[in-house]
């Protein structure tokens, strides 16, 4: 099958070339592989230039953009940049970050999933971060979610859920609207990805806020986005962020902020929530 990468980047120096590299070195190589320099100030856009010139499948898009670093709709206004310089001849495309280092075989494995099923939307692997000098799980979402580190996407469903969507939650929403439209979500175990920059590294105090609005735009309501605030401030073993969450929440709601899908789409996003919440508790 073939594949596009599209990879935003906001001063990466320290991991970017780790990451092309590991690209370059896959048993089924991309067919385009657009890498996105949004207003760096170090030697990302160096760095990215010399692997362009060495490579004819890899291009090189300069954005400029704020520099203050928010989840969500800075990387996704990056990744839109680059998918913009694409055209419509490939069967799935990937938002990977510029922080991986990805085994041999993963996207030739990605590959046959989408082979193996017309129905499967969505597929990916795990992230490991460095910990006393051996690499483990990231454990900062269920087993059956996708990172938004390494999304990849059959081309049918990327169309039908929207493309991405430039806001906090992003990463939530797609498997989301995939399961909608009844697509499948795979994950595989397997396929461990070095996630070389621990999640949300570079988010200032603003961003605090930005997890309860999300849960505020995907239209959780109130007891949902409680029980998820409570489960993501333990994961990342800082209780008092569910007060930060929940504040986000109420500030999205009073000022009646948009939400990220229609109202049935919300309907049914509580649904599967409570759905999920049901079978883990039996």
């Amino acid at each position: 099958m073939d594949y596009y990468i599209v990879i935003p980047s906001h001063n990466e120096e320290k991991y970017i070339e780790r990451t092309i590299q590991s690209i370059i070195e896959q048993t089924l190589l991309p067919k385009k592989l657009v890498l996105v320099n949004d207003n760096s100030t170090d030697k990302t856009a160096n760095i990215i230039s010399a692997f362009a010139k060495k490579h004819s499948w890899i291009s090189f898009v300069n954005k400029t953009s704020e520099a203050v670093h928010l989840p969500g709709s800075k990387v996704i206004q990056a990744f839109q940049k680059g998918l913009e310089t694409l055209d419509e001849h490939y069967d799935f495309i990937v938002k990977a970050d510029a922080d991986l280092i990805f085994p041999t075989n993963y996207f030739e494995t990605i590959s046959s999933y989408f082979k193996s099923d017309d129905k499967i939307g969505m597929a990916g692997g795990f992230a490991y971060i460095e910990k006393n000098d051996d690499y483990i799980l990231e454990n900062l979402t269920d087993k059956d979610h996708i990172r938004g580190a390494f999304k990849a996407y059959r081309k049918e469903c990327f169309k039908q859920i929207g493309g991405l969507k430039p806001a906090m939650g992003w990463d939530t929403v797609d498997e989301l609207l995939c399961k909608f439209y009844n697509w499948k979500v795979i994950t595989d175990e397997n396929l461990k990805v070095k996630h070389l920059k621990p999640t949300g590294a570079n988010y200032n105090k603003t961003a605090r806020y930005k997890q309860g609005e999300a849960f505020y735009t995907l239209g959780y309501g109130l007891f949902i986005t409680t029980i998820a605030s409570l489960k993501l401030a333990i994961r990342k073993g800082k209780p008092l962020l569910f007060l930060d969450y929940i504040n986000g929440f109420w500030k999205a709601k009073s000022v009646k902020k948009p939400l990220l899908v229609t109202a049935e789409q919300a309907k049914f996003i509580r649904n599967y929530r409570w759905k999920k919440m049901k079978e883990k508790l039996i």
